[in-house]
């Protein structure tokens, strides 16, 4: 009996979908094929009638979750009433939540390290991604785009340290440091 229209389609969102939960968590190099076909709910035997390569998966993975990060960041500025929505990009970014939950949080800060050391095709896509979010950023803050550079590379970076330490209270530091500097950004 053949599949009904469209299946394949939402197979391999599954699949990307759990590949994305599982880079943020725990890189590209630690995650294998078969894990990730096993959070998808499938086999890995299935894996390569959707993908040539592991690859490709984290090229569309790299995708998905900037776009995901993107809509979250995009729900926080729009719950902003009062001040500049900017503020509420950092808040949010710079959020303990964000910080604790990986596995939807934004995927530049579990994936900048390993880049320098993947495929071309994946750091090209990634660079692409890197990108779409200093533009996201420029259009909401209505930056140019060094300042909104440099408040991304801000908020990774505050992020990566925060995640990085044992001390709870300097994880939290890191973060009020990564906001209060990401103000100075936004008025210099």
């Amino acid at each position: 009996m053949p599949y009904p229209e469209g299946h394949k389609i939402k197979v391999r969102g599954k699949i990307i979908e759990s590949a994305a939960q599982a880079f943020r968590t725990n890189g590209i190099r630690d995650i294998s094929v078969p894990v990730i076909m096993k959070g998808a709910g499938l086999t890995h035997g299935g894996f390569y009638s959707h993908f040539e390569n592991k690859d490709q998966l984290v090229v569309e993975a790299c995708r998905y979750a900037i776009s995901d990060t993107i809509a979250l960041l995009q729900q926080a500025a729009d719950q902003e009433k009062d001040g500049p929505k900017i503020h509420a990009i950092i808040q949010y970014y710079l959020s303990q939540e964000h910080r604790d939950r990986r596995e939807i949080g934004c995927i530049l800060p579990a994936l900048s390290g390993e880049m320098s050391r993947s495929s071309d095709e994946v750091r090209q896509v990634f660079t692409q991604e890197v990108q779409r979010m200093i533009d996201f950023i420029a259009d909401l803050a209505q930056l140019d785009t060094s300042k909104a550079s440099a408040l991304l590379s801000s908020m990774v970076g505050s992020l990566v340290l925060a995640r990085s330490v044992h001390d709870s209270k300097l994880s939290d530091d890191l973060l009020a440091a990564g906001k209060q500097y990401a103000q100075t950004i936004l008025v210099a």
